[in-house]
């Protein structure tokens, strides 16, 4: 009878040893999202005001997309892109908690034993469509919200506990933070937690996204002021403040002390996060992804507070021009050392999760529009010729003043019809990058055959102009109680 229990206790702790060791053989996951970060915010990719060395050292010790987009140009639809691998043709979230288990990413590595956590900005939906709901073991700071009142402690300053959609509150923060916290801080402390909190052994994935750089811009005294001094040193030379887009104008200046100061703390945190796996013996073994939802917010067609600038790249959030579709995106492989740069390759953020799931666990989901980038990061492919898709019906001419408009780019070229004038522009983007020379005219077979191929792919994707409808994600919380008082008087 003892020697049984000596065999069986042997047996067990062989069989622990085992499954500990197979599972410090998985890679972790960190994948931070900065909400509106455009691609120029960035030092490493032409920034002379935004000093981001720590995003600098992390694109030098990582796989770098020149050409990465967001699948679309504003928050949910992109964000819904990157959780589904699928094309936001809807321009909503839907209902997350109908994705299927084999086209759901997060069970897949909860299958392989992972501990996963989402940490920040979620903008998805609630209950079924929240983190947890479609498969995180935790969730921080999410919700429905779509951005914070303020980035300083109490964050939730008009927003309406257990309501949902635009007036809904961030989750946690208020009982979490305290008197003079800085959201991004906070959700940096947190994620930090969350990683420390995993067994030893265990394999994490955590998706970390900041609600910064998104307005409100306020940044912290001590990074205003100083990015203050530091612009009041710059010679703008003849650029011009403004320049027109259509009907609204773009910032062309990287002037914004606050914004700066926004741009540097989101770099300082990042900054703390591969401290943090450094020490604990963890970076070695995780993939670190860093990308954005969007383009800067850069263009308006009413008065509003400009962010940035995202020149050479034309316009901004809400546009399909380069401005507010490129994207930074750079992902470190466990053990890399040294800087590659992809300038070829076409890639979208619904590629990203696809990605993780083949590297990760050498898994395929197939049936979504996503693909993984395993062959490219392993220098067996290069994706210059490929074909990809946008399609924007969610217009906000008065906000960010672009129109309802659909796009292709094939190769080199990329193709816009704006379908309420139906005037189509066509550019070659690898040799004008600032779309300034359109070449529908002069290229006339080009153009028809595109459009044409843009039309098949909206036919088989069955997108369907749908009725305006008042958005109501980009306005202030005065604006949004205002909204709500005239509702009120009229009842």
């Amino acid at each position: 009878m003892k020697n049984s229990i000596v065999k069986l206790l042997i047996f067990a702790v062989t069989n622990l040893i085992i499954s500990t060791t197979f599972a410090q053989k998985k890679p972790n996951v960190l994948f931070i999202i900065v909400d509106d970060f455009g691609y120029h915010d960035i030092s490493k990719n032409g920034s002379k005001v935004y000093q981001t060395p720590n995003i600098d050292n992390l694109a030098d010790n990582a796989f770098t997309f020149q050409n990465a987009y967001a699948s679309y140009p504003r928050c949910v639809p992109s964000r819904y892109g990157i959780m589904t691998g699928t094309y936001p043709v809807n321009e909503d979230h839907g209902d997350l908690s109908t994705i299927p288990d084999t086209k759901n990413f997060i069970k897949q590595f909860k299958a392989q034993g992972y501990h996963s956590f989402y940490v920040g900005k979620w903008h998805l939906g609630s209950e079924g469509s929240s983190p947890t709901g479609i498969g995180f073991d935790e969730s921080f700071a999410a919700g429905d919200a779509g951005g914070t009142d303020t980035h300083f402690y109490p964050f939730n300053l008009k927003r309406v506990p257990g309501s949902k959609g635009e007036k809904a509150p961030i989750e946690d923060v208020q009982n979490y933070a305290k008197e003079g916290d800085y959201l991004s801080d906070v959700l940096t402390k947190r994620t930090i937690e969350y990683i420390k909190a995993t067994k030893k052994g265990t394999p994490f994935i955590g998706v970390l996204a900041y609600y910064a750089v998104h307005t409100p811009i306020e940044a912290k005294k001590a990074d205003q002021e100083r990015n203050k001094a530091e612009i009041s040193k710059i010679d703008f030379g003849t650029t011009p403040e403004y320049v027109k887009e259509g009907n609204a104008e773009t910032k062309m200046r990287q002037d914004d002390a606050d914004y700066a100061g926004m741009v540097e703390n989101t770099d300082e945190n990042i900054g703390k996060l591969i401290q943090e796996l450094k020490k604990n013996g963890l970076y070695d073994n995780t993939i670190i992804v860093l990308t954005s939802d969007h383009g800067g917010l850069s263009t308006r067609g009413g008065k509003r507070k400009l962010a940035t600038t995202n020149a050479p790249l034309r316009a901004g959030k809400g546009w399909i021009y380069e401005g507010g579709i490129k994207v930074p995106f750079m992902i470190h492989m466990p053990n890399q050392a040294k800087a590659i740069l992809d300038t070829e390759s076409i890639v979208l953020g619904m590629d990203i999760f696809p990605t993780l799931v083949d590297l990760a666990l050498d898994k395929q989901i197939e049936g979504i529009d996503g693909k993984s980038l395993k062959n490219v990061i392993n220098k067996k492919e290069v994706w210059n010729n490929r074909t990809v898709y946008w399609n924007s019906y969610k217009a906000r001419p008065t906000q960010t003043g672009d129109h309802k408009t659909s796009a292709i780019r094939v190769g080199d070229y990329k193709l816009l019809h704006f379908v309420e004038t139906d005037k189509v522009e066509l550019y070659n983007v690898k040799e004008d990058v600032s779309e300034k020379n359109d070449l529908a005219a002069s290229m006339p077979e080009k153009k028809t055959e595109m459009l044409a191929q843009l039309n098949q792919w909206k036919k088989k994707y069955n997108v369907t102009m749908k009725p305006n409808k008042k958005d109501t994600s980009e306005l202030t919380p005065k604006q949004l109680e205002k909204k709500a008082n005239r509702k009120a008087s009229k009842n």
